[in-house]
């Protein structure tokens, strides 16, 4: 919808994402020469973008999103009113507009796990989010963001974020690398990383 919205109605004021969604928006960002603003989790983060009119368009991982003039809260009505605006307009698929972006801008898989700890290895899990990595699954770490939680960039792009659930024994894991295999391989090592 961000593609879409820029190119059909000029709206290039800037995007918001949460830390734990895709790089896809930050790939159409460059393209667009739009302005990236990266926020915690929790769409109030977004909706706040809105209310100042910093974005035009706001989402994060768990399918919120909102479009300036509108509420500057999530709005799924509203999501599916403008994606079926875009395949009209266009006449192509969903699945086919996101192949095509994949063109443009290169490929994105993201994937959210969420696992079990017992105390004992939340405990020391918890210890383990407070490192500075320089390597993770044999890759070198390009950036460490603790926007929310720990996202490890990793020097091929692919992404990793841990946050601690403040509510249950769990860790939320997000991960994103350019190929399927490649994401298995990442989320095989995410998971690895927590209990090792």
């Amino acid at each position: 919808l961000f593609d879409y919205l820029v190119e059909s109605r000029g709206w290039k004021n800037g995007v918001g994402k949460s830390v734990a969604t895709t790089n896809l928006i930050n790939a159409l960002a460059r393209h667009h020469n739009v302005e990236l603003h990266e926020t915690p989790v929790g769409f109030k983060y977004i909706g706040e973008l809105i209310k100042q009119d910093k974005i035009a368009i706001g989402g994060e991982e768990s399918a919120g999103l909102s479009v300036r003039y509108h509420v500057p809260e999530k709005d799924g009505v509203l999501a599916g009113l403008l994606c079926c605006e875009m395949a009209a307009r266009r006449g192509k698929s969903l699945g086919q507009q996101l192949r095509e972006l994949f063109v443009k801008v290169g490929s994105f898989y993201p994937t959210r796990e969420n696992f079990r700890l017992t105390p004992e290895v939340k405990g020391k899990f918890t210890e383990k989010l407070r490192l500075d990595p320089h390597s993770f699954g044999g890759r070198k770490v390009n950036e460490v963001v603790r926007k929310d939680g720990l996202k490890l960039v990793l020097d091929d792009g692919s992404w990793v974020c841990y946050r601690l659930s403040g509510t249950e024994p769990v860790v939320r894991v997000y991960s994103e690398a350019s190929s399927e295999a490649g994401l298995q391989t990442l989320s095989a090592t995410a998971k690895k990383w927590i209990f090792e």
